[in-house]
């Protein structure tokens, strides 16, 4: 799944290619993508894209006022073609051979092709007047990789709540971008136990949350900025350090990294190095 360092390395790479030109053809090739129904893709042919906004793992194209929502969902992509009128071929550069296009946005010099990877189909386009008719993008949270998002505002976040840190990092209305495998990261930065319930955490726990949460993103954010867009995927496995490394040593103790309980896989941490917090 894309998060907030890929999809903000990705809409930088729009934003330099985009801005200024006009759409002259669209192709829908996945209609069950398209939820705004009304307002048809059509509708973006002859405008010129004025803007390009992340919102958490989320992008808005603005063409002259009238708004393309893309939601990346779990295998969602994009890919940028400037030598080809089709998206699905292998240029090394933007192409994803094994995905499957959803639509096509064609400008006169080059084709954005939006593709979904998945087992089953998770974009989502939304065509609007405003990024907040969104109804995923309304209902955002502060985004977590903004540097201004302050230790005030987390604490506020976790409240007394009881529920799990690795879920509630992935809670979008609490905290935008972050996804399954940062939530994983973050938490293995802060040397906290995923299964851990935020009511739990002391006052050092949080301030150590907020730090590692921070530097985690900030350093992720930077490292994607100039990656190629086909090479955004490999170069945030890469540098996962517990994340999709079940069985492999721990970076820090050399413990076993081991799947989290109750995630069938989905999510890791390191039983050794990341404890429940006092009184848990």
């Amino acid at each position: 799944m894309p998060e907030a360092p890929e999809v903000d390395a990705l809409a930088g790479f729009l934003r330099e290619r985009l801005i200024g030109h006009e759409v002259t053809d669209v192709d829908l090739v996945e209609g069950r993508a398209l939820k705004t129904r009304g307002r048809p893709l059509d509708g973006l042919v002859g405008r010129a894209v004025t803007g390009v906004t992340r919102y958490g793992k989320h992008i808005d194209l603005d063409l002259d006022g009238v708004h393309l929502g893309i939601g990346f969902g779990r295998a969602g992509w994009a890919t940028w073609d400037e030598d080809s009128a089709q998206t699905d071929g292998a240029d090394g550069r933007g192409a994803l051979p094994q995905a499957a296009v959803i639509a096509r946005i064609t400008l006169a010099h080059g084709i954005l092709g939006l593709t979904d990877a998945g087992d089953w189909l998770s974009m989502q386009l939304h065509v609007v007047d405003a990024p907040e008719e969104v109804p995923s993008v309304a209902k955002l949270g502060p985004d977590a990789a903004d540097p201004s998002y302050s230790r005030e505002m987390l604490a506020a976040a976790l409240g007394r709540r009881r529920k799990q840190l690795k879920a509630l990092l992935q809670e979008q209305e609490t905290l935008a971008g972050i996804g399954n495998a940062y939530s994983d990261e973050i938490l293995f930065a802060a040397r906290l136990s995923p299964t851990a319930h935020a009511a739990a955490l002391s006052v050092d726990d949080i301030t150590r949350l907020h730090h590692t949460l921070h530097d985690t993103l900030t350093s992720a954010v930077v490292a994607r900025r100039d990656v190629p867009i086909a090479e955004q995927k490999a170069a945030k496995v890469a540098a996962m350090r517990v994340h999709g490394r079940t069985g492999e040593p721990c970076p820090e103790c050399g413990g076993v990294i081991e799947d989290i309980p109750g995630t069938k896989g989905g999510g890791q941490w390191c039983p050794s190095c990341q404890t429940l917090p006092a009184g848990a």
